[in-house]
């Protein structure tokens, strides 16, 4: 049974740092169930809330009964989501776990863990806290309060704009799985950029296939499996896609992290993402994998997700920038500083060597992008490769505004596109295998479909077509919004 390794007893006590306070407060669990009875009680806490006009009390309700912009059925896709971590990762942005040993949850225990947080509905960090084990979790009120705040108005642009703009209808012809039957395959590519063989997932139409190629490149710590969705979507309508597995970002790499075997992703991964998939479309070309022979290579749509957004718009002709990471990284308070933060300002010392366009690649989905820092918007007009930016509105690992709205109202109208997905998060918009339906699937395919559609006009340019249709590819399972570029600008 999963999670049956988890302890019977939960987190009991939570000790509080309140702002500008030296003294700390040590309450139950249970008694932030309703903190309005705690604080109209006869405790140091109830004491210090009256003598605040209840300033104490506001940041109690706000800090452990605002629902967090997760959506359950993202934890529930995979039980071996790097969603569990990240869900770690936001926990100890903001206190401290007392035993808890985290080296020892596996991803069912996690998976656990969030369903009984989610039991009642909507995830709140009092909910995480009851499903918790361990003893004691020591929390800096003022702190989260400040990133609670912080996230809400990374996410408030979005909101916006999908308040204002209709959601694109949606089209069965491009919703519905194609008339092909589909079958999946695995192969070995030495590649001279790494010291072992790429592995690469093959997913491709049994039979009249249109000879066309699409590589989906995954995010940190996760896998070709979380976008086999995608592609099993794509193929049954005629297209062939590679899913290669970087081997410096992906699970094992994490695994092996965290047992202590291994460091951090290096910032070299930077680089050999986009090689990663340079190599794959080089023996494709030159006939040395006889399992996609006669796949034309002169014109490659590159999708990918999170840090597979990175290397999609790389390899499409995005040239990093380490200006922005020099001088703002530093800051913790910076106002646009967001969880994907960690990861771009670790390319600091690598960005010199990741201008790696291919220009093969004529079309580019870059899905949640952590873009902000790394790419300079206004050097978008060097891009080759047509753009399509996606983010989720509940997105907290990569708030939309920072990383997708701001960069696309300052990227010159070339024919690129942005879409937000209503209600998407950082990883209920990808696609695992098992998946039967998943919402961007429609959105991706029109995308594709457009970019060889476009034959020569397929680049970006001031009168480029454009590679999506006026309606159909909306999702039956989420709001798309489509945003113009003028309908993006806002002030930072």
């Amino acid at each position: 049974m999963a999670g049956a390794s988890l302890p019977a007893v939960a987190i009991e006590r939570v000790e509080l740092r309140l702002p500008f306070v030296d003294e700390r407060f040590t309450v139950k669990v249970s008694e932030l169930s309703d903190p309005q009875a705690l604080l109209r009680g006869t405790s140091d806490l109830a004491d210090l809330d009256r003598a605040t006009n209840g300033a104490i009390g506001r940041q109690l309700l706000q800090v452990f009964q605002t629902p967090l912009p997760i959506s359950k059925a993202a934890f529930e896709q995979s039980a071996d989501s790097p969603l569990m971590d990240q869900a770690l990762l936001v926990l100890s942005s903001f206190g401290a776990l007392e035993g808890l040993q985290t080296q020892s949850l596996t991803s069912a225990d996690l998976s656990t863990v969030i369903n009984r947080a989610a039991a009642g509905g909507q995830l709140t960090i009092l909910s995480l806290l009851q499903a918790l084990p361990g003893t004691t979790a020591r929390v800096d009120l003022g702190r989260v309060v400040y990133l609670m705040n912080r996230n809400a108005r990374q996410r408030q642009r979005t909101e916006q704009l999908l308040n204002t703009l209709p959601a694109v209808s949606a089209d069965p012809a491009l919703s519905n799985p194609g008339a092909l039957a589909v079958q999946r395959g695995e192969i070995s590519l030495a590649v001279a950029h790494r010291p072992a063989p790429l592995q690469l997932v093959v997913v491709q139409p049994q039979g009249q296939a249109n000879g066309r190629l699409v590589v989906i490149s995954h995010g940190l710590w996760d896998g070709p499996e979380s976008f086999e969705g995608w592609a099993r979507h794509l193929a049954s309508h005629g297209y062939t896609v590679v899913l290669p597995l970087h081997p410096g970002s992906d699970k094992d790499q994490q695994r092996a992290m965290l047992s202590g075997q291994a460091p951090p992703p290096s910032p070299a991964e930077l680089r050999l993402r986009p090689l990663d998939v340079t190599a794959v479309l080089d023996a494709i070309q030159a006939g040395r994998l006889p399992q996609l022979a006669g796949l034309k290579t002169d014109s490659v749509v590159v999708i990918g997700h999170s840090w597979g957004a990175i290397t999609a718009l790389q390899l499409g002709g995005g040239k990093a920038s380490a200006a922005e990471l020099k001088t703002r990284c530093p800051n913790v308070n910076d106002a646009d500083r967001t969880l994907s933060w960690v990861l771009q300002c670790n390319f600091t010392t690598a960005v010199n060597e990741a201008s790696l366009a291919d220009a093969r690649v004529k079309a580019v989905a870059a899905v949640s992008p952590p873009i902000s820092l790394l790419f300079d918007p206004r050097a978008a007009a060097q891009l080759q490769a047509r753009t399509l930016l996606v983010a989720g509105s509940r997105d907290w690992v990569v708030p939309p505004d920072p990383e997708a709205v701001v960069p696309f109202a300052a990227t010159p109208p070339l024919g690129h596109r942005l879409v937000l997905a209503r209600g998407g998060d950082h990883f209920n918009l990808r696609a695992p295998a098992k998946q039967t339906s998943a919402p961007l699937s429609p959105l991706l395919l029109a995308w594709v479909n457009g970019a060889f559609g476009a034959g020569s006009q397929v680049g970006p340019g001031p009168s480029a077509p454009s590679l999506l249709p006026a309606q159909g590819w909306g999702s039956p399972e989420m709001a798309l919004v489509d945003v113009m570029p003028a309908q993006a600008t806002t002030t930072r």
